[in-house]
């Protein structure tokens, strides 16, 4: 086995990492910042009398993730078995103190948030990557618990908790994202067919009777077929969102030259950043963008499937698939696929929790390139298992 990691990975990679991939998450970062910028000056001006208002708090939330993320990249993984569960725990903690008055903070009739001041914490942008690890580290003791639907019940049951909380936030958007993350995960892990298909029936029979339970849920349904019937209202967002990709044509109106940020597109430095940005640098800019998107998901697959190691592999993976579900969501809502919900664009829109959480999440699976083939793992490995 040894002989033939040799004869695979390079004596010059080993250990080096996967250098691309840590390239191109700072660089979607670092254009995450120009885009808020373009996208809120005009907005942070009218609110704050500073244009660049956005830009230093994206900037400062820019900071402490490359610190994150370097931190984890050079961190050793395996170390990180033990912290799924504990970290789990804080995050339910975290989302159940979003309902306690004082604590939680909302905005738009949702209580998505909690701080004091002008600090906030986005808890559900936390629970995501503590229930990957959570899982992870879960199946890496005993990968066979996948083989049957009783030995994912823990995993389950931590996945709906998490999603119970998010939904009472009330978050469809990172409920779905959670919820499609959980599923994906079982999937990689090798989980019978007929083990994912009870699982996925009940869970898809589920979506129209969570819709149907919150009038709210109905009219953006509504406004999703048919934007038009409510223009000024539920509609009204959807309907500026398509002026903007619309406006942007093949090449886009030009960088910093958008129509639509001008407080006709509400939350153009967050949720629908991305509208902004197919305004201005049109399909051309957008296809350029999802090829970088691509780019990362595609190279951080590539990651885990090399990887020796089941907890390696699974945390490769789940990281990934939470950056990979979470911009193909917003993508879709911002073009009008599915209905309107609040969903940043990973490592683009403004949101310091999201940007921080997201890096620090790619610095470990940076963390997972760098250890493959460097060390011998022993016990069960991913292949044995994907071979079984």
């Amino acid at each position: 086995m040894k002989n033939n990691l040799k004869k695979r990975i390079p004596n010059s990679n080993r250990g080096r990492g996967d250098l691309y991939f840590l390239f191109a998450v700072l660089l979607l970062a670092a254009f995450g910042l120009v885009a808020v910028y373009s996208a809120s000056s005009y907005t942070a001006e009218v609110q704050y009398g500073d244009a660049f208002y956005f830009l230093k708090k994206q900037s400062v939330g820019f900071a402490i993730g490359l610190c994150a993320m370097l931190a984890l990249a050079f961190f050793d993984y395996e170390k990180l078995r033990r912290a799924g569960l504990p970290l789990l725990l804080l995050s339910l903690v975290l989302l159940a103190l979003v309902f306690v008055p004082g604590v939680g903070k909302s905005n738009y009739g949702a209580t998505r948030w909690i701080g004091f001041g002008s600090f906030t914490v986005q808890p559900s942008e936390i629970a995501k990557y503590a229930f990957v690890l959570f899982a992870a580290g879960y199946f890496a003791k005993d990968p066979a618990r996948l083989r049957t639907l009783k030995g994912a019940i823990p995993v389950l049951l931590a996945g709906c908790a998490v999603c119970v909380l998010i939904m009472l936030e009330p978050n469809m958007s990172v409920t779905m994202c959670v919820g499609a993350v959980m599923i994906g995960m079982l999937f990689l892990g090798g989980i019978s067919k007929r083990a994912l298909a009870a699982i996925c029936v009940p869970a898809l029979l589920l979506v129209p009777v969570l819709i149907a339970a919150e009038p709210y849920r109905l009219q953006r349904l509504s406004a999703f077929v048919n934007p038009w019937a409510s223009p000024k209202e539920e509609g009204y967002q959807l309907i500026q969102s398509l002026y903007a990709l619309a406006n942007g044509k093949l090449f886009g109106t030009g960088l910093f030259e958008s129509r639509q940020k001008y407080r006709f597109l509400p939350f153009a430095e967050s949720d629908f950043i991305l509208s902004v940005i197919a305004e201005e640098t049109g399909f051309v800019g957008v296809l350029l963008l999802f090829l970088l998107i691509g780019f990362i998901v595609y190279r951080g697959l590539r990651i885990a499937n090399a990887c020796e190691n089941f907890f390696g592999y699974m945390l490769a993976a789940g990281f990934t698939l939470v950056f990979a579900v979470q911009s193909s969501l917003n993508a879709l809502v911002v073009s009008g696929c599915i209905p309107p919900t609040g969903l940043p664009l990973p490592l683009v829109s403004a949101g310091n929790t999201s940007l921080i959480v997201t890096m620090a999440g790619m610095g470990v699976v940076y963390s997972v390139s760098r250890h493959n083939g460097r060390k011998k793992f022993i016990g069960y490995t991913a292949k044995q298992h994907k071979i079984s």
